[in-house]
């Protein structure tokens, strides 16, 4: 099922070192900019998988190109042409049917970095001189069926700040993900926790998974020594191309949206949550190109809700562009617990239907906090009380549907039930239960029965958070200074959390109370728990 799987990675490498060797020759020097120029180039079928055209290997007609700002596309001979400045990302907008040019690590580069002069010289090292435009930039192609119904894999906020949390990452979630049936990932931002010169150790670990990876941008993953926004990718443009981009798969068209903004508000630098007009003008032109009975899947870092102040006219227009699709869902990372949110007018959505966001489960966690298990791991528990993991997003053409999985637990565990260990029979009618439901949408039925009894339904709580991750933090809190380990995050209002009282039961012993969950799609979770009555 995987796009290149018949490619070695031998093969792959030698792929991207053709295309990129301008990229890495020599230390970064800035200079003045140069005038526009025009890029040139074909996207072609690489017949022999050696990078580059070679005689009778065919041009691709249609096949869209930019440069972060226009679209085109190739002419019947696959040729394009795309006016460049001296700091222009050109890249190939991959349709179904076919796959980039994919490296050793899983990393598609489908994509031509011009930069004359290079990078500014940072904290953390850019791209190097690229020299002088080439006559021609092409972009290979591979055929690759793909098939209507796949599924993607979705991490939010890995966030290592060293190597050991790195090291984490490969037991708590890739281990198990090894050789996935999975069409791709993509790591929704905050890849690393400001420490760039980790990149290359983080994408080593993730490409064991053995499928091909996108990332999305996070304000962990910018150079804090840049005076402004434009300079502020320029690391990670080194390791994975243009900070914004989108791409085909099967039927469903997906892309990745850069929404920080770094900038300075006096003596004080910082992120505002913002896209720059250039990528509005993308996103804008790209989708005139989508036709309105496709899919559009939106990935950001961080949400379109219940975020960091947005810069609101880019919001706005973004929104905007996103209202014009008939079929449009969009997910994010950022805040550390999972949630579904179905934006409306009260959100500033104005949309015939609303908007469904999803805010992603962190692979992190709560930054990798808490107690270490017996494999050294932290418990890292989301501030929801959602346990750290990541999802399973299935498509099948306009539809899909979401898996959590929380990491290294049976994937079954998608309600956690809090009740007391035992009630006396006198107090059972009254005792109350909690029940987490991770996964719960907007307008859930939530119903629970007790010994086999009736289904009743649940109330939805306010205003109250996780049972478990409180009693959690209550008891680190104890500890003082004395922690031995990284503190825990503050407990947060739990959006899906439910409670009710056990009822009325016939005697004393144990007793099982099941909880089930179904969301508007459909999609039944489920959860047990046993309970004593004395």
């Amino acid at each position: 099922m995987l796009a290149h799987s018949s490619v070695s990675a031998h093969q792959r490498f030698a792929v991207t070192t053709l295309l990129f060797m301008t990229c890495c020759l020599s230390t970064p020097a800035f200079a003045a900019p140069q005038a526009p120029a025009t890029a040139t180039g074909v996207v072609f079928l690489d017949q022999n998988q050696n990078g580059q055209r070679d005689s009778g290997e065919p041009g691709l007609p249609g096949v869209r190109v930019s440069n972060g700002r226009e679209v085109v596309a190739c002419n019947q001979q696959g040729q394009y042409e795309l006016p460049v400045d001296d700091d222009t990302i050109l890249f190939v907008i991959k349709p179904s049917g076919y796959r980039t040019a994919i490296d050793a690590l899983n990393i598609p580069r489908g994509y031509y970095i011009h930069k004359p002069a290079g990078s500014p010289k940072l904290d953390f090292p850019g791209v190097a001189p690229t020299g002088p435009l080439p006559k021609s930039v092409d972009f290979p192609l591979y055929e690759s069926p793909e098939p209507t119904a796949f599924d993607v894999i979705f991490f939010g906020d890995p966030q290592p700040r060293n190597q050991q949390e790195i090291d984490f990452i490969a037991h708590d979630v890739v281990e198990e993900l090894v050789d996935a049936d999975a069409a791709f990932g993509v790591t929704l931002g905050d890849i690393l926790f400001d420490d760039l010169s980790l990149f290359d150790n983080f994408n080593r670990a993730l490409s064991h998974i053995g499928v091909p990876w996108y990332n999305v941008i996070g304000n962990h993953d910018i150079n804090y020594a840049s005076e402004n926004d434009e300079l502020s990718d320029e690391t990670y443009e080194r390791v994975y191309g243009p900070p914004y981009f989108s791409f085909d798969f099967g039927p469903v068209h997906f892309i990745a949206v850069d929404d920080i903004h770094w900038m300075r508000d006096g003596q004080k630098k910082l992120y505002r949550t913002g896209l720059s007009e250039d990528q509005l003008t993308f996103i804008e032109n790209d989708l005139k190109h989508v036709p309105q009975d496709r899919l559009v899947v939106a990935m950001m870092h961080i949400p379109l809700v219940k975020s960091t102040p947005w810069i609101e006219p880019r919001r706005e227009r973004l929104l905007r562009i996103l209202e014009t699709r008939e079929h449009c869902i969009s997910l994010a990372g950022h805040t550390h617990h999972h949630e579904h949110v179905l934006m409306n007018t009260a959100d500033g959505w104005k949309g015939s239907r609303p908007h469904h966001h999803i805010i992603n489960v962190t692979v992190c966690g709560a930054w990798w906090s808490g107690k270490p298990d017996e494999q050294g791991i932290p418990h890292t528990m989301c501030a929801d009380g959602t346990p750290n993991g990541y999802t399973i997003m299935h498509f099948d053409g306009q539809k899909y549907l979401l898996d959590y999985k929380a990491a290294r637990r049976d994937k079954r565990e998608q309600i956690r039930i809090t009740a007391p260990e035992s009630v006396p029979l006198a107090d059972a009618a009254t005792a109350e239960f909690r029940a987490n439901a991770f996964n719960a949408i907007p307008g859930a039925l939530v119903q629970y029965r007790v010994a086999g009894g009736p289904w009743l339904e649940m109330t939805k709580t306010e205003n109250e958070t996780d049972p478990v991750f409180q009693k959690l933090f209550d008891e680190e809190k104890q500890l003082g200074d004395k922690v031995p380990w990284r503190k825990l995050a503050s407990p947060m209002v739990c959006p899906h959390l439910w409670k009710a009282p056990l009822g009325t039961v016939a005697g004393t012993g144990n007793l099982l109370i099941e909880v089930k969950v179904t969301n508007p799609n459909g999609q039944i979770l489920e959860g047990q728990r046993t309970i004593r009555v004395d």
